[in-house]
């Protein structure tokens, strides 16, 4: 947390965090995601946040396991690093996006290194999106608000909120005065 986003939550900036976040769009519950870092925390880190917000995941560790999967299960959205063991990151999105079973899918890039030149190239490339490591659950959804606001993934319904209709009684005073003292004697 930067010294300036301190002092917001001090002196309580942190509400209109609240109403940004309530904003944000989600994707359908159950998107099925692909997380490929090599790195186990930022897989289970992402992991775990995709999982609270109702995303169905799955993680690879390299390139090529990355295509083989993005291939096979033909993920809703990815999320892909950039420096990989073997097949790099650009790499592996020029691949999915020259393949026809795979252009389609939403891709978003991480990567920790802050060269400005990643990001020329993440979009040169083809990417949707590009986040910078590390990253919290706010950049991972504001990602997701974009590409559904974007029409690359589908928006979440909202569910129905659970109404019983109201029952309005036209009991006159009197009446309801009989029927108490009908049930008291």
């Amino acid at each position: 947390m930067s010294g300036i986003d301190f002092f917001k939550r001090l002196l309580g900036g942190h509400a209109t965090d609240d109403a940004q976040h309530a904003s944000l769009l989600q994707a359908a519950a159950g998107l099925r995601t692909l997380v490929v870092d090599d790195s186990p925390t930022i897989r289970a880190v992402l992991g775990k946040m995709l999982g609270q917000e109702g995303y169905a995941v799955q993680k690879a560790v390299d390139g090529e396991s990355a295509i083989e999967l993005a291939k096979a299960e033909q993920p809703e959205l990815i999320f892909l690093d950039i420096v990989l063991p073997g097949v790099n990151g650009f790499s592996v999105l020029r691949t999915l996006r020259h393949d026809p079973l795979t252009q389609h899918i939403p891709i978003v890039m991480i990567s920790g290194n802050q060269q400005a030149t990643e990001q020329f190239y993440v979009q040169r490339f083809g990417a949707d999106d590009f986040i910078k490591k590390p990253f919290g659950q706010r950049e991972m959804q504001r990602s997701i608000d974009q590409l559904v606001r974007a029409g690359r993934l589908p928006a979440r319904v909202p569910m129905p909120v659970a109404t019983t209709p109201a029952v309005v009684a036209a009991t006159s005073y009197e009446e309801l005065r009989s029927t108490l003292s009908g049930m008291a004697a």
